[in-house]
């Protein structure tokens, strides 16, 4: 099985907590996709020949493309790749661009999933998120979405500066309402280089305590669960059925092909991400000199890498596989480290497979650290 990962860099305005390689830049657009169509081309044999099943347009914001831009991206895949066998095909959107038109236009193209970036169903929010839409009109797009797909996912984001949980519960409850498939709900970070990175080193605003995240993580776990939808990664829930396949593949470990500035790509033995600025990206595909770097992985490499993709999930990690590929002593000190985090509920193990709980899910990324090595001993 591969996946393919095309990344459309461009928005229409950034919003104030992203973080992703993203400009303003629409004049780059047709040479953007030229220089995709050219990558593809170039970079898709690397597959050997498996079986494509999963297509991501992620961003940025890929529902900026038009219909002849999607058109030459699929053309050239097509050519390449028999996509018959694939079985996800998602386009991010975001609710503003998803007209009535737009939606139409895409039933014309082989995606059968669209992720709805909505964040939020509170308009204060919104705005505070410098989002371009507002609730109701997130409410809207995704009615209309649902007039042509059935697979339908939509982001949201908790933790934001002094949110109320009732707020969030109200954002949670109209989700519902629209019996959306998937929910991928993320907890609020201030990186440094957004606007609400700089607000909170201004003192602007202040984050949502610790107590108040927590609340509201068990909120929506619990009451996603209620519905039916249920978690399966850190940030993931969905109906059965209904996981994200592509993004399921990443932290099953299996190889992919990302395509466009700042893309990352992975074939079982290393990693290759190409630069992380659009015209340089651009440039170096036009002269025929990608630019982009590539790190073989080591055993230990292979190793965090492991554990980072596993016990994010609810499946967790493979004891058994652990010791086929690092040794049994490497499983043993493991199961030693944590055993502190399995006495006082964190973690659970049964023998076989070690795996957060959900509320140890919450807090796994300082434990995660402290599990990785840098040297065998």
């Amino acid at each position: 099985m591969s996946g393919l990962y095309l990344h459309i860099p461009f928005c229409k305005t950034r919003c104030a907590y992203c973080d992703f390689h993203t400009g303003v830049q629409p004049a780059l657009k047709q040479r953007l996709v030229n220089a995709l169509c050219s990558e593809l081309n170039s970079r898709l044999g690397e597959l050997n020949g498996d079986p494509l099943q999963t297509i991501y347009f992620g961003g940025g914001t890929p529902s900026l493309l038009n219909e002849d831009e999607f058109e030459q991206l699929f053309k050239v895949i097509e050519n390449q790749c028999d996509i018959s066998f694939c079985k996800e095909i998602t386009l991010e959107a975001n609710p503003d661009d998803v007209t009535e038109t737009y939606v139409e236009m895409l039933g014309n193209f082989p995606f059968n999933r669209l992720s709805v970036g909505v964040q939020s169903f509170n308009d204060e929010e919104l705005r505070l998120l410098k989002r371009r839409h507002t609730a109701g009109e997130a409410v809207d797009a995704i009615e209309r979405c649902r007039q042509r797909f059935s697979n339908i996912s939509i982001d949201l984001m908790y933790g934001l500066p002094e949110q109320q949980i009732s707020a969030w519960e109200h954002t949670i409850s109209v989700a519902l309402s629209l019996n959306i498939k998937h929910v991928s709900a993320y907890h609020l970070t201030y990186e440094e280089r957004t606007l609400m990175g700089k607000w909170l080193r201004d003192k602007r605003i202040r984050p949502a305590s610790e107590e108040a995240s927590v609340a509201m993580y068990r909120l929506l776990v619990d009451t996603l669960h209620e519905k039916g939808i249920e978690q399966y990664e850190l940030s993931n829930f969905a109906l059965p059925g209904y996981a994200s396949q592509h993004n399921s593949a990443y932290w099953e470990g299996t190889a992919y092909l990302g395509v466009g500035p700042s893309a990352h790509s992975y074939n079982g033995k290393s990693r290759r991400w190409n630069v992380a600025h659009t015209l340089h990206y651009i440039e170096g595909i036009e002269r025929n000199s990608p630019m982009c770097e590539q790190e073989v992985l080591s055993e230990n490499d292979f190793y965090n890498e492991l554990l980072i993709t596993s016990l994010r999930t609810l499946k967790g990690l493979s004891l058994i596989q652990v010791a086929q590929q690092f040794g049994n002593e490497r499983k043993e000190k493991l199961v030693a480290q944590c055993m502190p985090y399995i006495s006082n509920g964190i973690m659970q193990s049964d023998g076989c497979r070690l795996h957060f709980t959900t509320d140890g899910l919450f807090i796994s990324d300082g434990i995660l650290a402290n599990l990785m090595i840098s040297n065998f001993n």
